[in-house]
């Protein structure tokens, strides 16, 4: 089935997630514990794109063409998106019709997400992009990756080629591309004036 107008999809049981940089991670592949990562299962998702096919046998719904995801402060944007569903053992005997429309009101349990074309993530002042993307509902594992994986905060920049979230946990782990290693620009917030005429005049 494909919709060729601009097609919104709100979701409570949907899935988004929130990526907050990580100032401690080491120059090499590195882990970290994220504090400002979270789920947010409980909060309605709005799905814009130009098309949408929903492959009813395959249990998944594809997304192509500007597609714009946003739940609460969190915007993503990307090429694609693959939202594939747990199959159901009676959609057959429900009928197709009624399978696609669970798909398409997000009633069916979301499996994993794939996000792929220029993938850009933004929430508040952090913003994460790569060229491929997927999240795992199961084992909750956010993976981003590809030539070149950027997170930043303001004028904070992180650059690998592999992000990998474990949600439950917070634990974060930034791989370089092959050969090279993760790198960081950090920036100290300016002084305040005070803290300058403290500095000068103890």
């Amino acid at each position: 089935m494909w919709l060729n107008s601009s097609t919104r999809l709100a979701a409570a049981t949907s899935a988004l997630f929130l990526l907050s940089l990580a100032p401690s991670l080491a120059q090499s592949g590195a882990a970290s514990q994220v504090s400002g990562l979270k789920l947010a299962g409980d909060k309605p998702i709005q799905i814009e794109s130009d098309k949408l096919e929903v492959r009813q046998a395959d249990s998944v719904a594809i997304f192509t063409g500007n597609v714009t995801v946003v739940q609460g402060p969190t915007l993503m944007k990307a090429g694609k998106m693959l939202v594939y569903y747990v199959k159901d053992p009676n959609a057959g005997a429900k009928g197709a019709e009624a399978a696609g429309a669970a798909a398409m009101t997000g009633s069916a349990n979301i499996d994993h997400l794939e996000i792929s074309d220029k993938v850009y993530i933004k929430s508040d002042q952090q913003v994460a992009t790569g060229d491929q993307g997927s999240f795992d509902m199961k084992s909750q594992v956010l993976v981003l990756s590809g030539k070149k994986v950027v997170l930043s905060q303001n004028d904070n920049v992180l650059v690998g080629c592999k992000l990998t979230v474990q949600m439950k946990s917070g634990l974060a782990q930034v791989d370089p591309c092959a050969g090279q290693r993760v790198q960081m620009s950090i920036t100290p917030p300016p002084k305040s004036d005070a803290s300058k005429s403290g500095a000068t005049n103890p």
